[in-house]
This record gives C-alpha cells, structure tokens and sequence, in this order.
C-alpha cells in the first residue's frame, strides 16, 4: 500500500503537470484532469471534440512536459496497417529487418482515427491491448510509456468509419473537448497576440516537469492506491447497472470495471489520498463509460445522451458508506 508521504509526492508531481498543460490548453481543466487520470493509470484516451479546440495541443504539451517521444499519424481512408506498425525491408545483404512505423513512440496521437478503415483501426487492438505489434510473425515490444491519445468529430461524419466495440472499448476514457468559456476564448487571442502559435512548440512556454522514469514512479504510486471492499463492490454495481439500465441497449464490459477502478485509483492520488472514496468512482464514471454504452435508439431521438442516462443510472445506484 501506499504511504502519505509518497501520495503526497505523486499528486505535486502530477499537479507540476497540470500546471503545465494549463498554462497552454485553456479553458479545459476536465479534459486536462482526465487526460492525466488515464495517463497515470496506463490507459489510453479518445479525444472527441469539433475542430480547432485544442485537442492536438493537448497531447503536444502534455509530450513536452514530461520529455517524452511524441509521434502524429493523420488517419486517412487509404491509410494501411503497415503505415502506422511498420514492415520488414530487404536489406542488400539479403536479410530482412524490420523497419518501426510511427507507433513505436511514448504518446501516439491518432487524429480523425474514425477516417480509417477498419483494417487499419484493428492493427491498433493489439498495440493497445498487449502493447507490442506482430509483424510477419514476430512480435516487436512498445515502449514502456506507449500510450495513444486519439481524436474525433462528433459532429462530421462523412468519409467516417464508426469505431468498432472491440476498440472502443479498449479506450481508458473517452473525453470531451468542448468550447471554452467567453473569457478564456479572449484570453486565447491574448495569447496569439503576444506570440503564441500553436504550430510552434517554442512559444508554449512548457518546460519539463517529469519523464519516463517519473512517469513509471507515478503509475506505480497510483496502483497501490487502497480500495476497499465496499468500494469494488460499488464499482461492480455500477457496471453491473449499465446493462440492464433501461435507457441503455448495450451495458459496460468487465473491462470497464477494471478501467473505472483504476480511474478511481488515479483521481485519489491526484488529490493526495492513499484510498479511493464514492466520489472518486463517480466523478470519473462518465468519462470511462460513456464510450462503452449504447442509448436506446428512441430516447437518443429525444436528445438523452449517453452522459444523461448515466447520470440517471448514477441516481440509482446505492453508495456504500
């Protein structure tokens, strides 16, 4: 188990991160905490939000504050699994070696990752799931920060191919990116206005907070976070409760469970505790579940989203004490 000592050490290293993004990203404190949540629990993340609000930038300086290797594959309708894992290349002395593709990095951004086909989405199963990719039979290891960090439109759709369950359902948490406030989108050209470029890392003004190391250490802090029995057993119902929810046609995984408690355990150490409580479970509960549940087709034509309908389910659900 955890100690105070190391708790507290863990949440001023994840809170210098923090610091960092939002002196960059603004106006995203929700799409901040839970990126780091997921980040320090080992999961990977699914951006979702309309162009042109911050999403890119998000994932940019969260590489730069903690020193690590940061690729960008632009998902495309002809993009093949190959361009994204890597092949074997003849060499002239007549040996096949293998040549990395852009997957091989700490964090992976994977944008507009609902443009690719379905071939290509499923070359990432096995990088996400297992962390390591099979090429003509022999399986090549990840980096041991691999993490991938992708983005979609929620509201354009054509030339899109629907993410598959199997995939979605290996995203850590889905986020949204919504619009900033009035006074953070004027703070926004302030910003530009003094010099900031968003295709110009030098002008963020980040400097590094962590590194690999530091980001191992703080992922080992997180999964030695206590959890009581009450508390798995709230998690357990509240998964359990998605799948006979009424307002949902197709209920959370197993996996979610796991994701959620680890969400838990990630979001107590970012506030300093060494155990979980209720409200860790149900502060992160829409952002693991909302990719993994279906609303009832009749209720989504009334404008009953996925959030609502957990919200509701939330309500029903008796919190231990």
């Amino acid at each position: 188990m955890i100690t105070d000592d190391e708790a507290r050490a863990a949440a001023d290293a994840a809170a210098a991160l923090s610091s960092q993004l939002r002196g960059v990203v603004l106006g995203q404190e929700a799409a901040i905490r839970e990126s780091i949540v997921a980040l320090a629990a080992r999961g990977h993340v699914l951006l979702e939000g309309v162009p042109g609000t911050a999403k890119t930038l998000l994932v940019r300086t969260l590489a730069l504050a903690l020193g690590l290797e940061f690729r960008r594959i632009q998902f495309t309708p002809d993009l093949m699994p190959s361009d994204i894992t890597g092949v074997s290349v003849l060499s002239p002395s007549g040996d096949f070696s293998f040549r990395a593709g852009p997957l091989f990095a700490d964090l992976v951004l994977g944008d507009e990752i609902n443009r690719a086909p379905a071939k290509t989405q499923a070359a990432l199963l096995e990088a996400m799931q297992e962390r390591s990719v099979t090429v003509d039979g022999i399986s090549h290891q990840l980096p041991a920060s691999f993490s991938v960090f992708a983005t979609q439109n929620p509201v354009e759709f054509e030339g899109t191919y629907p993410l598959p369950e199997a995939e979605l359902d290996r995203f850590f948490v889905k986020v949204i990116v919504d619009y900033p406030p009035e006074d953070t989108e004027r703070g926004i050209l302030s910003r530009v206005l003094g010099g900031f470029e968003a295709d110009t890392p030098s002008t963020y003004g980040v400097s590094q907070v962590m590194d690999g190391a530091g980001l191992a250490a703080l992922r080992e802090a997180t999964r030695r976070v206590r959890a009581e029995p009450p508390i798995v057993a709230y998690v357990t119902a509240v998964v359990r409760a998605t799948r006979s929810a009424p307002a949902l046609t197709l209920g959370a995984s197993p996996r979610a469970g796991v994701a959620l408690l680890k969400a838990s355990q990630a979001a107590a150490l970012l506030d300093g505790r060494t155990f979980v409580t209720p409200d860790d479970v149900k502060a992160l509960a829409r952002a693991v579940l909302r990719h993994r549940v279906t609303v009832a087709p009749e209720l989504e034509l009334e404008g009953v989203t996925a959030d609502a309908a957990l919200g509701a389910l939330l309500d029903t659900v008796e919190v231990p004490r």
